[in-house]
């Protein structure tokens, strides 16, 4: 099965986010491939929908953020466009307010995560506003640092505003900052198409060697297994795994439960009605194949009849 594409466009607001999408979308139609958008406002009028042209498929997010208050919708539209429209490549473009882990979780539903291929994380930053931003609120300052040091590609907007030691010294930072992300100065979002191409966050074959920044990982039970050797697996976990979600059974229910885990605090709810056994995990520096083989090892262990 091909998996569609899905290109996560973040950054704070007005730091070139739609101009760079109105790029990607200009290459795509030169290369003839079936795409989908999904754009985000807080707001509940759209601001940058005119940037899209007619024949791409858009989905509209109003009203809040795809993170937390209309995650249910964001969901919904995936799955429709998924199983309706079959979109080649997705781009994503999240609110200015938008952390990049909770995108990533809220993407990433167990009904259709072994769908989808995570290309990357594109964060585009205003030179300008990063060089003056102790004048944000602590808050804000905090965001923009987590936009950057969880991209997988950086674009520094606005360099012709910029004096050449300033352009170099917003280089060092986000080194700093982010040593795995490419990092390019660039003037209204101009970038080598080319090398966003290159981004891969989830190969779609699992790996064993480590993933830095941000990566996901998907398994998928084919039986129940042993509660109690699931909680020895939580237990054991690495600190860096961040978020985890689906759907597994045990061998002592006839259901499957809604798994979510978050912080190191695992949730269980039941479930009435039989669901694709998909574990979703996002995490930072992770050997996701270490993690494939304890999860296989649990999934073949003979129940243990009491």
């Amino acid at each position: 099965m091909n998996k569609a594409e899905v290109y996560i466009l973040s950054g704070f607001l007005g730091s070139g986010k739609t101009t760079l999408l109105k790029r990607l979308l200009e290459d795509e139609r030169s290369r003839g491939r079936k795409v989908a958008v999904l754009m985000n406002e807080l707001g509940q009028v759209s601001i940058d929908s005119d940037a899209v042209e007619e024949d791409v498929l858009l989905k509209e997010l109003l009203g809040g953020c795809v993170c937390c208050s209309i995650q249910d919708e964001l969901e919904a539209q995936l799955q429709g466009l998924l199983m309706k429209e079959q979109p080649e490549v997705i781009y994503i473009e999240t609110t200015g307010a938008a952390h990049p882990v909770e995108v990533l979780d809220s993407i990433l539903s167990p009904l259709f995560a072994d769908q989808l291929w995570i290309k990357g994380i594109i964060t585009t930053v205003d030179g300008t506003r990063w060089k003056d931003r102790k004048a944000l609120s602590p808050q804000l300052q905090q965001l923009i640092l987590e936009q950057v040091r969880n991209a997988d590609f950086i674009l520094i907007n606005k360099i012709d505003e910029l004096k050449e030691d300033e352009q170099a010294q917003l280089i060092f930072e986000m080194h700093g900052l982010n040593s795995n992300a490419q990092c390019i100065l660039t003037h209204y979002s101009k970038v080598p198409i080319e090398k966003l191409r290159e981004l891969s966050v989830t190969s779609q074959k699992e790996s064993s060697h480590i993933h830095l920044n941000l990566s996901t990982f998907v398994y998928q039970f084919h039986k129940p297994i042993s509660d109690t050797g699931f909680e020895e697996f939580l237990k054991n976990l690495p600190d860096t795994i961040y978020r985890i979600k689906g759907y597994i059974k045990f061998h002592y229910s006839k259901q499957p439960f809604l798994f979510q885990y978050a912080y190191g605090m695992p949730i269980y709810m039941k479930e009435y009605m039989n669901m694709r056994l998909n574990l979703v995990f996002i995490g930072e520096n992770v050997d996701w194949g270490i993690i494939k083989e304890q999860l296989a090892v649990l999934e073949n262990e003979p129940e243990k009849i009491n």
